[in-house]
């Protein structure tokens, strides 16, 4: 009787100060269990303040040339010819992290390697964490912050949540979740939505009424951002849509930074007008001595929305899944396809 095959040879490509983060002892248990699971990443590099933008950057140990799977991170070199060059045995990446884009290149589409990421994994983090600044911005809590020390405000001078206009501009992965939540919300939300690939009646079941980007603006006390980086995205709330939103109105975007005009943004924040909550800037980070910095109606935090510290164990034991249903012939969850990676964040 034949001897069972070996298991395949994979490799863990990341920043060594997340690694242990995304792939815990029992994580990489499961995975030994699976795979021949090569050691690493190996060689720590000091901490910084970005591990999305670490230095210098992890390398490819020499196990990736019998590599059939690559689980990746944030960090793992962008996998171009000349390195797929490298691993000819390789046949599925496991990204653990959201994003492929700038991981992938035409070669891996070329070569037919099956791509997954844990973009959905990395969902959750991204709803709630935006669920909150909703929460924040139909208090109006900047603008509250900001008058503290004059005195508290008249209560006649305050906002709530219940019966807010809420504007979701994208019905994305995350859009779609921040529907669900503020729909399954006490608060009776009435919620818009703005997005060309959806119908009427898939934006009623959503819980949204469809309108153009521009009526969103016009009538939304809340406009959140939620539309994938595109060419035609690049942009999109210009001077005009901002302009559009009415006085005391406020702008969330934990998207991409490029969607919002940082120019038009900046001078309707200069002038007081809107409260602005952005998890993303561009350019990203701002320079130190950018006015949307300094500006009491504006937070701006350093892009955290997604899994942080203790979260990004979700995106490790996303990919191991991955692995797992890959090595029994299943569906990947996760498949990024070439046709559909453009339309993704």
């Amino acid at each position: 009787m034949a001897a069972p095959p070996d298991p395949p040879m994979a490799v863990c490509v990341m920043d060594p100060v997340i690694a242990d983060q995304v792939l815990p002892g029992e994580l990489r248990e499961r995975l030994s269990a699976l795979v021949r699971l090569a050691p690493g990443p190996e060689h720590p590099t000091p901490r910084h303040s970005n591990p999305r933008h670490p230095t210098p950057q992890p390398t490819f140990p020499a196990a990736f040339a019998e590599a059939e799977i690559l689980i990746s991170s944030w960090g793992c070199p962008r996998l171009t010819a000349d390195v797929l060059a490298r691993a000819p045995r390789l046949r599925a990446v496991m990204h653990a992290a959201g994003s492929v884009k700038s991981l992938v290149s035409d070669a891996v589409w070329e070569r037919g390697i099956v791509v997954s990421s844990a973009a959905d994994a990395n969902a959750g983090p991204v709803v709630a964490y935006t669920l909150a600044l909703i929460t924040l911005a139909a208090r109006r809590t900047l603008t509250m912050a900001a008058g503290y020390g004059g005195g508290w405000p008249a209560f006649d001078s305050r906002s709530g949540a219940d019966g807010t206009t809420v504007g979701i501009v994208g019905a994305s992965r995350i859009g779609r979740g921040v529907l669900a939540g503020l729909r399954g919300s006490d608060a009776g939300h009435r919620l818009l939505l703005s997005d060309p690939y959806v119908t009427d009646e898939e934006a009623h079941r959503l819980g949204a009424e469809r309108v153009e980007l521009a009526e969103l603006c016009r009538r939304s006390a809340v406009v959140s951002v939620h539309a994938p980086l595109l060419p035609e995205t690049t942009g999109l709330l210009d001077a005009q849509m901002l302009g559009l939103i009415p006085d005391g109105g406020v702008l969330v975007n934990t998207a991409r930074g490029a969607i919002v005009d940082t120019e038009a943004l900046t001078h309707e924040c200069a002038s007081g007008r809107l409260e602005v909550y952005l998890d993303v800037t561009d350019p990203e980070p701002l320079p130190p001595d950018h006015p949307l910095l300094s500006l009491p109606n504006v937070l701006i935090t350093p892009h955290i929305a997604g899994a942080q510290g203790s979260e990004v164990r979700r995106l490790g034991q996303y990919a191991v899944e991955e692995v797992a249903r890959w090595v029994a012939g299943e569906p990947l969850l996760g498949e990024v396809t070439r046709e559909a990676l453009p339309h993704l964040a």
